[in-house]
């Protein structure tokens, strides 16, 4: 019953002056408000950012051809066909925890079926690419290993080729031009969406990397590998298994640097979201500030409340009432004060992520967790700002607080 005394006590004092307690819960609203929008909107961009790099496959390690120095001139990753046929083949065999493995030609090119025509992406890959790439077909069927030995002039097709080139028809059994090289259609992809590049991973025309090398772009070097680790704790080591591999097969003694990159998901992922964590840091760290602004409030107006109320504090002792019970009833009164505020704190940070959302199509996602670290927190700004007011007013002498003015 005391407690319901309590809460009813401080609820009176705080509703004497409803203007002052609101201008004091606003520094709480903004700060609680504000750290529930940043982290909904910083989870919301890292769960965009995972699920695109989910669309990559599973545990996936990539190998990129790398810089080169010749004569004074250099260039950087990609610049140059670095990896040979060798390299991947000797990737297949000395690296036992590559289950899959990938050759990737990677070009772009007008292509044509009938009267229309798209500028797209062409990769040269092996047939096991979309099983590293978790990449099912729409409908079709995917490429075969014989088609890639015999350099076949056939091709899967992405969603947005196959809506340009083919309007509301089955683009599977038909022929599409590529430097006017006849390719048969066998199968249309599933859409995947943007990559973390913010490419259209649906623009894109696979066909056999031996049939980009020796029908229509030439070369006998690769750009890139795609390959899958047998397990996500085997990624680390296939890393380093593949780096001790090619510098091996390179010839390149340190220190000397490498002439291709390795990349694993978990460095991609890692690097994709290093920028969004940096800026949700930030407005997180001001959002802290607003939070601590809020806490002084409370302090000061509950050091206010003490001054004004000093006569009532004395009468309150004369009739018995003690320190513990001065203190507890201020602090109650700090503690309602914050917990009110974070409440409207969290109200409005859900609306206004909600809002964001909504308009400006930002990804969001509200953690409950946040909510009630949220909620928590406002509480223990409540008991931390307003313990010295309180504790202030349970030391007051009972016949200086009667004879106060």
């Amino acid at each position: 019953m005391k407690i319901f005394i309590v809460l009813k006590i401080a609820f009176l004092a705080l509703m004497r002056n409803k203007m002052r307690t609101a201008l004091t819960m606003l520094g709480l609203i903004i700060g609680v408000g504000a750290v529930i929008a940043t982290v909904s909107l910083g989870d919301g961009a890292k769960s965009q950012v995972e699920a695109q790099i989910a669309t990559l496959g599973q545990n996936v390690v990539l190998v990129f051809s790398g810089s080169w120095t010749r004569g004074g001139a250099r260039g950087g990753w990609g610049a140059a066909g670095t990896l040979t046929l060798e390299d991947a083949l000797s990737i297949q065999r000395e690296v036992p925890d590559v289950v899959l493995l990938s050759q990737e030609c990677r070009n772009s090119a007008q292509i044509a079926a009938g009267n229309e025509n798209w500028y797209t992406t062409i990769l040269g890959e092996a047939e096991c690419y979309l099983q590293i790439r978790q990449w099912p077909l729409e409908d079709g069927t995917m490429f075969s290993a014989m088609d890639v030995r015999s350099a076949a002039k056939v091709a899967v097709i992405g969603k947005t080729v196959a809506d340009k080139l083919f309007p509301g028809s089955n683009p599977v059994g038909q022929v599409i031009r590529v430097k006017n090289v006849p390719f048969l259609v066998m199968g249309v992809l599933i859409p995947k969406g943007l990559s973390v590049r913010g490419d259209d991973q649906d623009d894109v025309v696979l066909i056999p990397y031996t049939s980009s090398m020796k029908r229509l772009f030439g070369g006998t070097t690769l750009r890139s590998m795609i390959m899958e680790a047998r397990t996500t704790k085997a990624l680390a080591t296939v890393q380093l298994q593949i780096n001790n591999l090619l510098r091996q097969r390179h010839r390149i003694i340190p220190p000397a640097d490498d002439d291709f990159t390795v990349r694993t998901q978990e460095e991609i992922a890692q690097m994709a979201n290093g920028a969004s964590d940096t800026i949700r840091s930030l407005l997180f760290a001001v959002a802290c500030v607003s939070l601590l602004v809020g806490g002084i409030g409370i302090m000061n107006i509950m050091l206010v409340s003490v001054t004004e109320r000093t006569r009532e504090i004395g009468i309150r002792m004369a009739v018995g009432a003690h320190g513990s019970d001065i203190l507890m009833q201020f602090l109650t009164e700090a503690v309602s004060l914050s917990i009110l505020g974070g409440g409207l704190g969290i109200a409005m940070g859900v609306i206004c992520s909600r809002i964001m959302a909504n308009y400006k199509h930002w990804p969001v996602l509200t953690s409950p967790g946040w909510i009630a670290a949220a909620f928590s927190f406002s509480a223990l700004v409540g008991i931390v700002f307003g313990f010295y007011p309180a504790f202030k007013a349970s030391r007051l002498d009972p016949i200086d607080a009667l004879r106060y003015e």
